[in-house]
C-alpha cells in the first residue's frame, strides 16, 4: 500500500502506517511480542500518544520492599564475589519448599527445589533433561500457551506437538491426550494453569486426566505456574489453609513445577523463579542422560548438566531477595495474592468495555462456570481476521498480540494482558474502542 488505509484515527495513521511498513512485520497475526512491543514504543515516540498497551505481559506493580532489602543487604555482605552454589542458596531451598507445603499442600524435599533464571530457565533445562530419558524426545503442549517455549524447543532442535485445549475440556481432555501420547514420540507434556493467554484453569478432574495419562505412557508433566494462586474465583493466599492452588503434584509423582517471581511477586527485573522436580523423578536414572549431561540419574543430569552448563548459577543476592519474600508469604505477613488482585478488577472492567463496543470473548467459560478475571482475557471482533484486527487497533491506540501465535486455533482472536493499563486510561480505552465500532459497525 502506498498510503495509510485508514483516515481520522485516534493516532495519527500516516505514523502507524510507516512504522508499520519499516518494521517489515508481514502480518500482524504473525508479529513476536518483542517485534510489537518495538513497533508501538516507536509509534508513541512518533506520535508523542499514548497507547494502551496489552501487547506485552509484564508486571504493573512495584517489587516487595522486602526482597529489595534483603537483596542489597546480600550485596554488602560480600555475596556479589562470590559464586553461588548451582543447586541454590540453603535458606532459598527451605522456603522454596516451605511454599509448596504452606501453598499446594504438597510435601517436597529442599534437596529437589532449585532457583532457576526466570521460569524461562527452568523450561529450558527441563526439556534439555526431560526430552532426553528416551531416544528423540519431545514435548506435547496444551495450547493455548506461551510461544517462546515453543521458540526454546526450536533453538536445541527438539521436537513439539500441540493441541488447542479449547474443544477438550472435563473428560473430553483424556480422548486427545491419548491420541498425542500414545504415539510415543513425547517424554514431556507443559501447561500453564491459570492459563496465558486464555485464563481457564483446569480443575481437579482434568488435572487427574493429566496424571492418568501421562502415567500410562511415561510422560514426565511440566508445570507452569506463572499465575499461581491468580484465580482469583477461590482464595488461596492463606498460607497453610485450604482451598490450594490445584496441582499436578497431588495425581503424579513424575512431574516439575515451575514458579515464577515475575507476576505474583512482581520480581521480572530480577530473572529469578523456582523450578521444584518431584523427588521420585528426581532419583530415577536414565541410561540416554550420560553421554549429553555427564549422569544418568534425572537430579543430577539436572544440576550438573543442565543447570551448570545454561548459567553455572543464578544471580547471588537475588537468591536471597527471592528468600525473603517467600519466607514472609510462607509466614503469612507478605498478602501477595492480595496485592495482585488489582488485576481481577482492571480485567473485569476492561472486558466489560469490549463487549459494550461489539467484540466477542473467545476463551469465555471454564467447562460450563464464568471465566476468571485476571493478569490476561481473549477477545475477537465478528468478521474481522486476526491480522486485521491487530491492524486495526494499532490505528486506534490499542496494542495485543494474535492468539494464533499462542498455539490456538481460534485463530481470529487476541490476547490482552491487563498488568500495563492504568485506571485512568480506561476513558480513553472506551473512546478508542467506541471510534474502532463507528468504524467497524457489527
Amino acid at each position: 500500500m502506498s498510503h495509510a488505509p485508514y483516515a481520522d484515527t485516534p493516532i495519527h495513521s500516516e505514523t502507524v502506517f510507516n512504522a508499520i511498513t519499516e518494521a517489515g512485520i508481514p502480518s500482524m497475526a504473525k508479529a513476536g511480542i518483542r517485534e510489537l512491543v518495538s513497533l508501538v514504543n516507536k509509534i508513541e515516540q512518533g506520535t508523542g500518544e499514548h497507547y494502551i498497551r496489552m501487547e506485552m505481559g509484564v508486571p504493573g506493580l512495584p517489587a516487595p520492599e522486602i526482597g529489595i532489602a534483603a537483596e542489597a543487604e546480600a550485596l554488602r555482605n560480600g555475596v556479589g564475589s562470590k559464586y553461588p552454589m548451582i543447586e541454590g542458596v540453603p535458606s532459598l531451598k527451605q522456603e522454596i519448599s516451605r511454599f509448596c507445603k504452606q501453598f499446594l499442600n504438597v510435601n517436597i524435599t529442599p534437596e529437589t527445589c532449585f532457583p532457576t533464571v526466570g521460569a524461562a530457565q527452568g523450561a529450558l533445562a527441563m526439556f534439555l533433561v526431560g526430552n532426553r530419558i528416551r531416544e528423540q524426545g519431545g514435548t506435547l503442549f496444551i495450547d493455548p500457551g506461551f510461544p517462546n517455549q515453543k521458540r526454546q524447543l526450536a533453538m536445541i532442535n527438539q521436537s513439539w506437538g500441540s493441541f488447542d485445549v479449547y474443544n477438550y475440556r472435563g473428560e473430553a481432555l483424556r480422548d486427545a491426550l491419548e491420541e498425542h501420547l500414545s504415539t510415543g514420540q513425547y517424554t514431556t507434556l507443559l501447561y500453564s494453569n491459570p492459563n496465558n493467554p486464555a485464563w481457564i484453569c483446569f480443575d481437579h478432574q482434568e488435572l487427574q486426566i493429566i496424571a492418568e495419562v501421562t502415567k500410562k505412557y511415561d510422560v514426565i508433566v511440566i508445570e507452569d505456574l506463572a499465575y499461581f494462586g491468580m484465580d482469583y474465583r477461590s482464595d488461596y493466599s492463606v498460607p497453610g489453609e485450604a482451598p490450594y492452588q490445584p496441582s499436578i503434584a497431588h495425581y503424579t509423582d513424575q512431574y516439575a513445577l515451575l514458579i515464577s517471581s515475575s507476576k505474583v511477586f512482581s520480581y521480572a527485573g530480577q530473572r529469578i523463579g523456582s523450578m521444584v522436580i518431584s523427588e521420585a523423578l528426581f532419583k530415577r536414572s536414565f541410561p540416554t542422560l550420560k553421554a549429553t549431561l555427564g549422569n544418568e540419574q534425572f537430579g543430577k543430569a539436572m544440576v550438573f548438566g543442565a543447570l551448570h552448563g545454561l548459567s553455572s548459577g543464578v544471580t547471588h543476592s537475588t537468591q536471597y531477595g527471592l528468600a525473603a519474600m517467600l519466607k514472609a508469604a510462607n509466614d503469612g505477613t507478605l498478602p501477595f495474592l492480595n496485592m495482585t488482585k488489582v488485576y481481577e478488577a482492571r480485567a473485569a472492567k476492561m472486558k466489560q468495555l469490549f463487549v459494550e463496543h461489539g467484540f466477542e470473548i473467545v476463551y469465555d467459560n471454564d467447562n460450563g462456570e464464568p471465566l476468571s478475571d485476571g493478569f490476561y482475557f481473549t477477545f475477537a471482533y465478528p468478521d474481522m481476521s486476526g491480522d486485521e484486527l491487530l491492524t486495526a487497533l494499532l490505528y486506534h491506540g490499542i496494542s495485543a498480540i494474535s492468539l494464533a501465535n499462542t498455539g490456538s486455533k481460534q485463530i481470529n482472536g487476541a490476547r490482552a494482558c491487563v498488568s500495563q493499563v492504568r485506571d485512568e486510561q480506561l476513558t480513553d480505552l472506551e473512546n478508542r474502542l467506541a471510534a474502532f465500532q463507528k468504524r467497524f459497525p457489527r
